[in-house]
């Protein structure tokens, strides 16, 4: 009974550090528009800054999926949790724009760390038959952050702008602190000494060259759709309403609000029962076209309670697709475990950088563009994914 207990309390840990690690991101979202202005900073640069983030996880998450298996789970979360404090702590001293720059990368680079360690030590602590209702909830956690996030924000921004960078980078290290005390490392001594063997020494792009000859590639490339397809759907949302409707900042604010409590609705009560009864391969097909269909419906759309209806629609299908597209690969991986989790936060983030950039060259062409281009993508990811003939078991990457 004790050590049941203790797995769910270390699994527990690793999910609600997930959740803080979001939060903190969350809490700096209502006032980087007062930063902005503090700092003189144009909104040009302002969205490079807010991409130096994913672009520095998409650079790192190829060599700290390695590092997962080669220094262990518990020191990438511990680590990653206090570089993550620290680049919050600098963003909110910081004075001058180099200074921002760093906190930026330094915090995509922490959470390079964090992801691939949580994924792997989620694996590691789970059986196949329970794994989906753990990352389900690994899921939420990032989602319920990022929704608590930008509300706790404002309010502790009544103390001053700068306050919730240090409320982050202090809720940051306490997780941080009892996670060193609290987890324990899943591998051996034996078994991060063999997987030092020959793994150490890697690159971004042996890592890339790696995912692309894998049996993985295909499951990565829905992340990377998915990624680049919510990503371009969330960032021209506010811009193509207010185009078309004339919505208020308000207006926008409670649809995503809702679509997002729908999306962690459903990863907490729907997602393994939908894995128990169709299977992941299924649930991802589903999930796709359900996406795929809704984000072209926005297009027809003509009033506010029908883009409320939609929006909860597509936050739903993408926030079940994600952790069903992580539990397969987890499935997939055997021993590759370390390298599966980077790639999938490297995919991730390379949706998330490319999305918003192409979406909003398509937006000064038609206002439409965006979210036809996006279902065009879901759709073809959808064919890919039921015509790939992938192996159901791991193999190794060589």
């Amino acid at each position: 009974m004790f050590t049941v207990n203790k797995e769910k309390i270390s699994l527990g840990l690793v999910l609600f550090n997930l959740f803080i690690a979001y939060v903190g991101i969350g809490l700096a979202v209502p006032v980087m528009p007062s930063i902005a202005k503090e700092m003189h900073l144009s909104g040009e640069a302002v969205g490079i800054l807010i991409s130096a983030f994913a672009f520095a996880q998409l650079l790192a998450s190829p060599m700290t999926g390695v590092w997962v298996d080669t220094v262990g789970r518990k020191k990438m979360i511990v680590f990653g949790l206090l570089l993550f404090a620290f680049s919050e702590l600098l963003f909110g001293v910081g004075n001058q724009v180099w200074i921002l720059f760093l906190s930026r990368i330094l915090g995509g680079v922490s959470d390079a760390f964090i992801m691939p360690a949580v994924i792997t030590y989620i694996a590691d602590r789970t059986s196949l038959d329970n794994r989906a209702k753990v990352l389900g909830y690994q899921a939420a956690a990032i989602s319920s952050g990022f929704i608590i996030g930008p509300g706790l924000g404002g309010f502790i921004a009544e103390l001053g702008i700068r306050a919730p960078f240090f409320f982050a980078a202090g809720f940051a290290f306490i997780a941080a602190f009892i996670s060193l005390l609290v987890l324990q490392e899943p591998l051996s001594k034996e078994q991060l000494q063999k997987n030092r063997t020959g793994k150490m020494r890697t690159s971004f792009l042996q890592e890339m060259k790696k995912s692309f000859h894998s049996i993985y590639f295909v499951p990565l490339m829905i992340v990377f759709v998915l990624s680049f397809g919510i990503a371009a759907y969330e960032m021209m949302f506010s811009l193509f309403v207010d185009a078309k409707f004339g919505f208020t900042s308000k207006d926008i604010a409670v649809i995503i609000t809702v679509g997002s409590i729908a999306g962690v609705v459903a990863q907490i009560a729907f997602f393994e029962r939908l894995v128990e009864k169709i299977g992941e391969k299924r649930l991802i097909h589903g999930t796709l076209i359900l996406a795929a269909v809704f984000i072209l419906v926005t297009v027809f759309v003509s009033s506010y309670w029908g883009m409320m209806a939609v929006t909860c629609i597509v936050f739903f299908a993408c926030d079940v697709l994600r952790p069903a597209v992580t539990t397969f690969l987890s499935k997939l991986a055997g021993d590759n475990q370390g390298f599966v989790a980077g790639m999938n936060s490297t995919y991730t983030s390379l949706g998330i950088i490319v999305g918003p950039a192409v979406g909003g060259v398509l937006f000064d062409v038609n206002i439409h563009a965006p979210y036809l281009f996006a279902a065009i993508v879901l759709f073809a990811a959808f064919a890919m994914s039921v015509l790939w003939k992938g192996k159901a078991s791991s193999a190794a990457i060589k």
